[in-house]
């Protein structure tokens, strides 16, 4: 049998996330190729590999899972063909839709200033709807976490990556129905952020907001761990081994309490990266 990969490691490599792994599993359109009886990791075979990065092409292409689903089920070319077409025919309307949308927009440019100005004034502000502010927050999270990863960051990189994480963390206060969850992780990668670029004054503040806002809202698991894990590596930036010491200690207790293994495993991962 081929190495058999841990979730963390195969969302690495195959550029998905570990809770779209999660979901796909879920809706069996990647099924793990073996879930341990005793500690309910997932694993993978690197032949997975080849699947997983065709559905982050097909989503960055942003084909519908209903449609990856017929596609990664078929042997047909001209039945693929078909698949993709139909999609294709989908984006072309909504192109054209966004053509009409920029031909008004240039006539409107080119009318009288002051004109436009009174008629923007009694005009309600175009406003996101709840689904495209939380396809924006996790999308920029997920690419806040490509651009922490790497190595070799520019500083424009460097940049994007910082108003990437705010902005992630910006879009879910937006929502309508936020959950402080989503708030919590915000304000986590922002601290992280902070923390892998050695800021230690900002990387105390969101790790500190990631830990009230959990505190207020009652979270436990592995969020409660991830927010003490945060306060621990932001003063370990600003030097201050002491609360390191404190606070790693309550991130390792808080661990028991973490119910899936697949969190256990990446808080812990972050955990042992500290001294």
């Amino acid at each position: 049998m081929d190495e058999l990969l841990p979730i963390g490691r195969f969302a690495r490599l195959s550029g998905l996330s570990i809770g779209a792994l999660r979901h796909y599993d879920e809706l069996d359109l990647l099924r793990p190729a073996r879930t341990d009886p005793f500690t309910n990791y997932r694993l993978y075979r690197r032949d997975q590999l080849a699947a997983a990065r065709t559905i982050v092409r097909l989503r960055d292409l942003e084909v519908p899972l209903e449609t990856i689903r017929e596609l990664l089920a078929t042997d047909d070319p001209a039945e693929r063909r078909r698949l993709l077409r139909e999609h294709r025919t989908r984006i072309e309307s909504r192109t054209f839709r966004l053509q009409r949308v920029l031909h008004i927009l240039g006539q409107l440019s080119s009318e009288d200033p002051i004109a436009m100005t009174t008629q923007t004034a009694s005009t309600e502000p175009t406003e996101l709807d709840p689904a495209t502010r939380r396809k924006l927050a996790a999308d920029l999270f997920n690419h806040t976490w490509t651009l922490l990863e790497r190595t070799d960051r520019t500083p424009e990189q460097v940049d994007e990556m910082i108003h990437s994480a705010h902005a992630s963390r910006y879009h879910w206060g937006e929502v309508t129905d936020r959950e402080a969850v989503h708030l919590a992780r915000g304000e986590w990668q922002c601290s992280r952020v902070y923390a892998v670029l050695g800021r230690a004054e900002p990387a105390l503040w969101h790790a500190r907001r990631c830990l009230e806002i959990n505190e207020a809202a009652g979270n436990a698991d592995w969020d409660i761990a991830s927010a003490y894990e945060a306060m621990a590596r932001a003063h370990l930036v600003a030097g201050d081994l002491d609360q390191v010491a404190t606070w790693k200690a309550k991130a390792v207790a808080a661990l028991d309490a973490i119910a899936d293994p697949d969190d256990r495993e990446i808080v812990e991962g972050d955990i042992v990266t500290l001294p």
